[in-house]
């Protein structure tokens, strides 16, 4: 018998991760970004990371239409930035100082890297698709300490 999601989630919960927002851009223009901690590289050569989306998010066919996204890693400063781009709703880059990337989708100002990707493959991944892009840019242009989750909560690192 399968793990209740509850239980899942609770049990998850105490692998500590970095805190992303993942941005996409519409051929309208239009932007979209939601908050994930599920993200990770895959290869070196040729470079890849993937990011699971929930098929529910509302940026979930953004995704899928535009075939582009960039992972924003978050620094422990910007909890605020995370939260507001983890609710539904509203313009989410409604006063959020951000820049269009080469792939033409939004880098945040203040995360500590960045990841411009283009997708190279979706997965099925239940009620999440798995998307796999191939990494065509990546910068690091800010130090300092990385926004973590850990137990439901938001973590920074300690010295």
């Amino acid at each position: 018998m399968a793990i209740e999601k509850n239980e899942l989630r609770r049990v998850m919960g105490h692998f500590a991760t970095g805190v992303t927002v993942v941005t996409s851009r519409r051929s309208s223009g239009e932007l979209h970004g939601l908050t994930a901690n599920a993200f990770t590289s895959v290869s070196l050569v040729p470079p890849l990371a993937l990011v699971c989306v929930d098929k529910k998010a509302e940026s979930y066919p953004c995704f899928e239409e535009s075939k582009i996204f960039t992972v924003n890693v978050l620094a422990c400063d910007q909890e605020a930035l995370s939260r507001k781009f983890a609710v539904s709703g509203g313009n989410k880059f409604e006063g959020v100082s951000h820049k269009i990337g080469a792939n033409g989708a939004p880098i945040l100002d203040g995360a500590l890297a960045y990841l411009e990707c283009k997708v190279t493959s979706a997965i099925d991944g239940g009620d999440h698709t798995i998307y796999i892009g191939e990494i065509e840019q990546a910068e690091t242009p800010h130090e300092g300490k990385p926004l973590l989750f850990f137990r439901g909560g938001y973590r920074e690192l300690g010295d």
